[in-house]
């Protein structure tokens, strides 16, 4: 997909963060527009922000986690638009927790939102983009569906699940000579609202030495290594140049060469890592600032 001129999109997730940039970057490159999300008014900003001349834009309020409303959602679109060329499933949540304790509640909610909004977005879009005759899917895992971290396991295991989801379709895509492709995101830290939306169990204090609220906000502080907008104009290049993976931010490309070098061997030094800002923690009371 060379050119995103008078194709039609739909996002999730485009209430703010990537998903918003990536419909104004695409309204302006003159692609049709299909919002979805939960939050309304950030959703009825984000066409405020992205309205172009000649650019059809439809918005609606929904759960990615309830597959029956993705699937009606999928064919209002198609029926709306007439045709739908790309899925950008960006929807996501957060959840810290040890997994020895993480609330089945919160577990659930957030493979709802970050795998199976994922899987949901994608079977029942992909009628659409095969219809089409040139489609794409784009799902967002996260520089933690490469590595795992001690207290984000919930996190780590829905981001690890939609990378093994989108590279065994992309190459199912392939195999069968489908007019689609499929991509798979790795941001790094983004600026957007996920950090102060997510939710921290107080158990994660025991790995870190920081009280829920502190970590939420050191969370918040390192999510500051790429822009959202920045993150957008390298997703679309990699749609366009039909990329398996595209790795978002410096850290990304960072801890994905120290995989590929390290193997299982990242896990000592993570492990390090933690128990030394513990320590200094304990013995401080407070710990570096996070620049």
């Amino acid at each position: 997909m060379k050119s995103f001129q008078n194709k039609v999109a739909a996002i999730t997730g485009a209430a703010s963060g990537m998903g918003r940039e990536l419909a104004i970057e695409l309204a302006a490159r003159g692609c049709h527009l299909a919002l979805c999300d939960l939050n309304e008014t950030g959703l009825q900003e984000t066409v405020r922000l992205a309205a172009r001349p000649g650019v059809h834009m439809t918005a609606a309020r929904l759960d990615v986690g309830d597959r029956a409303a993705v699937y009606a959602w999928a064919d209002s679109v198609a029926a709306e638009h007439g045709r739908v060329n790309l899925i950008f499933n960006n929807a996501g949540v957060a959840v810290a927790s040890q997994l020895e304790q993480v609330d089945r509640e919160d577990f659930e909610w957030i493979m709802g939102i970050n795998f199976w909004g994922v899987v949901w977005g994608t079977q029942a879009f992909l009628p659409h983009l095969r219809a089409s005759g040139e489609g794409h899917v784009v799902n967002t895992s996260s520089v933690f569906g490469l590595v795992a971290v001690p207290g984000q396991g919930p996190y780590n295991a829905s981001k690890f699940a939609v990378r093994a989801y989108t590279e065994a379709l992309r190459m199912e895509l392939a195999l069968a000579g489908a007019p689609v492709s499929a991509t798979c995101v790795h941001p790094g830290g983004i600026r957007t609202h996920i950090a102060r939306d997510s939710r921290i169990a107080p158990n994660v204090q025991q790995l870190t030495g920081l009280p829920p609220e502190e970590s939420r906000q050191r969370f918040d502080r390192l999510l500051n290594t790429t822009s959202a907008r920045s993150a957008a104009l390298q997703i679309l290049k990699a749609v366009q140049r039909n990329r398996r993976r595209v790795l978002i931010g410096p850290d990304a490309k960072l801890l994905d060469l120290l995989v590929r070098v390290l193997a299982s061997g990242y896990q000592p030094l993570l492990e390090g890592a933690l128990r030394r800002l513990r320590d200094a923690r304990g013995k401080h009371g407070t710990l570096p600032a996070a620049d």
